[in-house]
């Protein structure tokens, strides 16, 4: 007997109401009805606060939601999870989602027209920000249901994100007759820093790109520039270095030279310059120029010269980025007094992501995790010095106590590296900024200058291959712009300088006997208690000072192999070690010395490897035996409503 059409109604009405993200319908098939991608309307102001910066200034009434006036729209929970959802996810995909949810909760309205948002841009933003909703088991919203709310591009549709990057509207043209190595010593607006480093990228597409991050607070991206002879990839043995500027947000001066290097580099690989050819063909750099974008907006609001000691120094969360790192340190010296017990590649503590981590410190630690970077460097300003790891005394309660690492020998050449060509850092006169340091030959021990913990340096050295140092560009935190070309003088032969150093020691290639790379295989270097891993591609960088060292290579399943290796004292090029590893008990128990290169000679010696401990980060506040999440009560006291919607069981 067929079913009365007024029952169909009936059902389709409760099944909408079951779902949200279908609509009320007398639909025979029983699926979901579309909404047209454009339909008449009477379009009217934009007068909400969480969309105001929308990219587009009228809506229209019903919405999409059946809201049909501003008081409906702001008592929502719709409208109200639009306005936590960045506090939610700690500034994930913010403001993406927002401005999205914006485009469904008060559409589009243009000459008497309702505009949908276009399918795709939904569907890339969740396959991006589904992560960040399962780390805080928080469903889906259904409002944004992509098939239901969203059109596709050849049914006409708009991009709500169309202006959310803070590209200008029209290209800056440069001063008529000036060559496009040009380079304009001035402090740039996000807009206008974004704009020089693709534009920098077009000029050398063979050795440049562009690629974000991640993204700030409140939205910007965190761009970087690289320079690479097959830029967007890792070559075999080809060491990866990364410079970071204004980490602080009022501290500018790095964000400049980085911006500045960029044009350098390309500008000089056009012209030939033997130098820098060699450099971007045998390296890979990768320059962020702002760590903290949203910091700067507040530091130049106020002004060069203006700018108070703090105002900007943290991000849009008020957190200090550069003491927002897992603490490592305190691990570091509580596992250093155990015997036989690796202190190197430490993992994160499950309690680091219980507290408030900035989404430009998740970043970083996402980028440091992806690429096997070898040598950094992170640019600061407000003193003129270059300290070095660790910056977390061994002794918590002392404020300045020398805490070496137990690469101490490798971190003050590196360290040397930049001072000793950096004209002021060598000047004698006890006036000059910084003069405190002159005794130390303008370097430090980063825990002998002042204690903290949460550094950069010291994550990237204890969870990581990879060594940072910390520049004090100058005591001028925000530095007039008529000094810029000076400081850009000053530095410029410092940061090349310290670039080739990534070269300094040896690399190779560990395989087995059947040719195939070793993954995350150990490098050990008698005498200095931190190992280094390789790459996917078995390939590996291990920095080491001048001098006769014993290097060791293993991995679980294999025998260890033994290398001596000599590093001369103005080596330019890392000496090539490479290591086969021969499966436990199938190798022989010795190797006859042999010529080689690199290295006197070599042996082979058995013993089992330690499993690699290493963890990537993990999802947190997972609900615990069917109880609610951790934000529902949050959320369900800022509304009478219980939007369950919201919930995944």
């Amino acid at each position: 007997m067929p079913t009365p059409p007024l029952l169909l109604t009936v059902l389709a009405t409760l099944a909408a109401a079951a779902h949200p993200s279908c609509s009320p319908g007398p639909d025979p098939s029983g699926k979901c009805q579309r909404l047209a991608s454009t339909h008449s309307a009477t379009c009217v102001d934009l007068h909400l606060r969480t969309c105001a910066d929308a990219a587009y200034n009228h809506t229209s009434f019903p919405t999409p939601l059946e809201h049909r006036s501003w008081e409906a729209v702001e008592s929502s929970p719709e409208y109200i999870l639009l306005g936590v959802l960045h506090f939610l996810l700690e500034g994930q995909c913010n403001p993406d989602l927002r401005l999205l949810g914006c485009s469904v909760l008060v559409p589009r309205c243009e000459g008497g027209h309702t505009q949908r948002p276009c399918r795709h841009v939904c569907e890339g933003l969740r396959e991006a920000c589904q992560p960040a909703f399962d780390a805080i088991d928080m469903a889906w919203p259904y409002f944004l249901d992509c098939a239901r709310y969203f059109t596709p591009e050849e049914e006409g549709c708009y991009d709500p994100l169309e202006q959310l990057r803070g590209e200008p509207d029209a290209e800056e043209a440069l001063p008529s007759g000036l060559p496009p190595t040009f380079i304009r010593f001035a402090h740039h607006s996000y807009a206008q820093m974004a704009r020089v480093l693709k534009r920098t990228a077009a000029r050398c597409p063979q050795v440049a790109k562009t690629y974000s991050i991640g993204r700030s607070f409140e939205g910007k991206d965190l761009l970087v520039i690289e320079f690479s002879s097959r830029p967007g990839q890792h070559e075999l043995m080809e060491p990866e270095v990364k410079l970071i500027g204004n980490i602080h947000g009022n501290e500018v001066a790095g964000r400049e030279m980085l911006i500045y290097l960029a044009q350098y580099l390309c500008s000089e690989y056009l012209l030939g310059n033997p130098r820098i050819q060699r450099l971007l063909n045998t390296t890979r750099i990768h320059l962020l120029p702002s760590m903290n974008p949203d910091g700067y907006e507040v530091a130049a609001a106020e002004g060069a010269g203006y700018n108070g000691w703090i105002s900007g120094r943290q991000n849009a969360q008020n957190l200090d980025l550069n003491r927002n790192f897992p603490d490592l340190t305190s691990e570091y010296y509580r596992l250093a007094s155990t015997r036989g017990v690796r202190t190197d590649h430490i993992p994160i503590s499950q309690y680091y992501w219980w507290g408030k981590v900035a989404p430009e410190t998740k970043a970083i630690m996402k980028w440091i995790q992806t690429i096997p970077f070898v040598l950094s460097a992170s640019l600061h300003g407000g003193d003129l010095v270059v300290s070095y790891p660790f910056d977390f005394s061994k002794h918590p309660h002392e404020e300045k106590m020398f805490s070496p690492t137990p690469d101490e020998k490798m971190f003050k050449l590196l360290a040397r590296a930049y001072a000793d060509v950096h004209p002021m850092m060598m000047d004698r006169s006890e006036n000059r900024c910084g003069g405190n340091f002159l005794k130390q030959g303008s370097i430090i021990n980063g825990a002998d200058w002042y204690s903290f913990t949460g550094g950069m340096s010291d994550f990237n050295y204890l969870h990581s291959n990879c060594f940072e140092i910390t520049v004090e560009l100058g005591c001028v935190k925000f530095p007039p712009e008529e000094a810029l070309y000076g400081l850009w003088q000053h530095n410029k032969e410092p940061l090349l300088n310290f670039l080739e150093m990534v070269h300094r020691g040896i690399k190779g290639v560990v395989t087995d006997k059947y040719g195939k790379p070793v993954k995350n295989a150990r490098i050990l270097v008698k005498g200095i208690r931190h190992d280094v891993t390789t790459a996917p591609d078995g390939d590996y960088w291990r920095l080491l000072p001048p001098g006769s060292h014993i290097v060791i290579a293993q991995a679980p399943g294999y025998s260890k192999v033994m290398k001596r290796v000599s590093i001369p004292l103005r080596m330019r090029r890392a000496g090539r070690v490479d290591f086969i590893l021969q499966p436990l008990g199938t190798g022989p128990k010795n190797f006859l010395p042999g010529p080689s290169r690199a290295l006197p000679w070599s042996q082979d010696s058995q013993g089992q490897a330690a499993q690699l401990d290493f963890e990537p980060p993990r999802a947190r506040r997972q609900p615990a035996g069917g109880s609610k999440p951790w934000w529902w009560s949050y959320f369900t006291s800022l509304t009478p409503y219980k939007p369950r919607w919201l919930l995944k069981y």
